[in-house]
């Protein structure tokens, strides 16, 4: 049904007919509308700024960020409404030129099926992250015909736990949602891979795998660009003058303008929408030449970039196979060039290229490898494929750490975990388990008149200051205590230095990770709004009750 939304708004605004079908991975004939089609997107683009704003801002930009966002910070909710406005908005997008992707709103919205399925069973915590990661995968599976892949994806980038209570689920969803799929839309890879391409049925050239290998590395690099490139669009646009419609307006003329002016230079609108044509193109074997594919890469990154700053609603994982296949190809031109007599093909160093800058991007290294060889069927590229995924994604994390999905949330405070596989319990935040049963108190307290304090408000946990800065701690209940007549002892004689400090908005996995590497017991938890926290900051605690606390209700839940 996605597809053919995307259809009928592509043929609607490129030549004013109601037809709800066209092929993404052939070129079309020039639009009918000639140079006004560089409106198109602008049109398209404030269509969805006005569903975004008015109905549902989590619709807005690439999906899969909300997604994670919702897993770790909103007790895995995605409202229903999301999955009507992401798909009118993310089809408009795409349909009107804009340079994104179809996998990420299929993500949202098989994400928000799951998660409000289970909100209408009563389902707990944990069970609401397992259906929402079901959907998800299912939604990505669906649209690439790629259930190994869809899988795969729900376990390296949503599942917190990867157990056969979680597992399971999913793998019965993408299963069934493949089937149907393959029943509406047919058996056919993503992409085809033409038979001149597979003449090789020996292990790989050595020259070619030393190829592989730099490409790897270049596409580590553009991995790293395109993910510093959109953060920064992301940052930019919203402070350019205005309100998000004129916003909207300066990036979507900017799109349209590319995209007309690659049709007066090659024929085609080469950036316009997820660009599936032009990848088809380049495993087709078309002779493109290295400027031309240079080209096309640093524009797809800076088209993708601008149109999700300007506030269009699509995915990232298109324009990362698109930026793959040209760099991919862009080397493969070099080694023919280079190396003649070692058969270098352009065509199979895109699909390298493709799967080593969509595992940079993500960080999903195991997806990006499983889901090129189910998109093309392609064995002969397996080896290579692993080595350039290896690579791309280590010189990616040794430039920036966050990947494509994960920088988005770098501003809200509530941080995406970079280790994200635990068990489900060690995904709760802090806030929501921590003890609130304490009391700050000076170092020089006399210990007798801290003990009558507790009993008077019935607290468990001192924190001892000194001053303005946090000292320490002291567990009352767990030490012995006699009665001193002369209170000469104070909180500074007993306090314990045994503890860690963390923001209330940590989840508890990154707590007991810093506390296990710290060989600490204790936490005490801060609001997290200083740099350098006050005893005023302390809002709770966190003690081995409270993780057992954590477990045993995650257990019976």
């Amino acid at each position: 049904m996605f597809r053919y939304l995307i259809s009928t708004v592509h043929n609607l605004f490129y030549y004013g007919t109601f037809n709800p079908f066209y092929d993404a991975n052939q070129f079309e004939a020039p639009s009918s509308f000639g140079p006004l089609i560089i409106l198109a997107p602008v049109i398209g683009g404030l269509i969805v700024v006005f569903l975004v704003r008015t109905f549902a801002p989590e619709a807005k930009g690439h999906g899969v960020p909300e997604v994670m966002y919702a897993i770790y910070h909103k007790n895995g909710d995605v409202r229903g409404v999301v999955a009507i406005v992401k798909s009118l908005a993310s089809a408009i997008s795409i349909g009107s030129g804009a340079s994104v992707g179809r996998e990420g709103p299929i993500i949202q919205i098989g994400a928000s099926f799951g998660s409000t399925l289970a909100r209408m069973l009563h389902l707990v915590r944990w069970q609401k992250i397992t259906l929402l990661s079901a959907g998800a995968g299912a939604g990505i599976a669906a649209t690439f015909n790629t259930p190994l892949g869809g899988v795969l994806f729900a376990v390296e980038m949503l599942l917190p736990e990867v157990s056969s209570r979680t597992f399971l689920p999913v793998v019965v969803a993408t299963a069934t949602a493949t089937y149907i799929a393959r029943i509406a839309l047919g058996l056919d890879p993503a992409f085809i891979v033409p038979v001149a391409a597979l003449e090789v049925h020996q292990a790989v050239d050595a020259v070619q795998l030393v190829a592989y290998a730099v490409l790897g590395v270049f596409a580590g690099v553009a991995s790293w660009a395109f993910v510093k490139f959109l953060a920064w669009c992301e940052d930019i646009f919203p402070t350019l003058p205005g309100n998000e419609y004129t916003q909207n307006i300066i990036g979507m003329l900017l799109i349209g303008c590319l995209s007309y002016a690659f049709f007066l230079t090659t024929g085609n609108y080469h950036t316009a929408g997820v660009g599936y044509a032009t990848i088809q193109d380049i495993l087709n074997g078309t002779p493109y030449t290295f400027l031309l594919l240079a080209v096309l890469l640093l524009a797809k990154i800076a088209a993708t970039s601008v149109s999700l700053g300007a506030g269009a609603s699509g995915g990232v994982f298109s324009p990362s196979l698109f930026i793959g296949a040209t760099l991919g190809g862009a080397v493969g031109v070099i080694g023919a060039m280079l190396f003649p007599e070692h058969g270098f093909s352009p065509a199979e160093f895109a699909l390298v290229g493709m799967g080593a800058l969509v595992g940079g991007a993500t960080g999903a290294s195991m997806t990006a490898i499983v889901m090129i060889f189910e998109m093309t069927r392609d064995y002969n590229v397996i080896v290579p494929l692993v080595l350039a995924v290896a690579i791309a994604v280590g010189v990616r994390r040794r430039l920036v750490t966050a990947n494509i999905y994960t920088i988005k949330l770098r501003n809200r405070g509530k941080p995406i975990p970079t280790m994200r596989h635990t068990n489900m319990y060690l995904v709760r935040q802090a806030e929501e388990l921590m003890a609130r049963n304490f009391m700050i108190l000076p170092s020089e307290t006399p210990l007798c008149e801290a003990v009558s304090k507790l009993g008077e408000t019935g607290a468990k946990h001192v924190i001892v200051t000194e001053g303005t800065r946090i000292a320490g701690f002291v567990r009352f209940g767990t030490i012995p205590y006699a009665p001193d007549p002369d209170c000469a002892q104070t909180l500074q004689d007993i306090l314990s230095s045994d503890y860690v400090i963390a923001p209330q908005n940590n989840i508890l996995n990154s707590i007991i990770a810093r506390m296990n590497q710290r060989g600490r017991s204790y936490a005490i938890i801060v609001d997290g709004s200083s740099v350098v926290p006050r005893p005023d900051d302390v809002v709770g605690v966190i003690d081995t009750s409270e993780i057992a606390s954590a477990v045993v209700a995650n257990h019976y839940a």
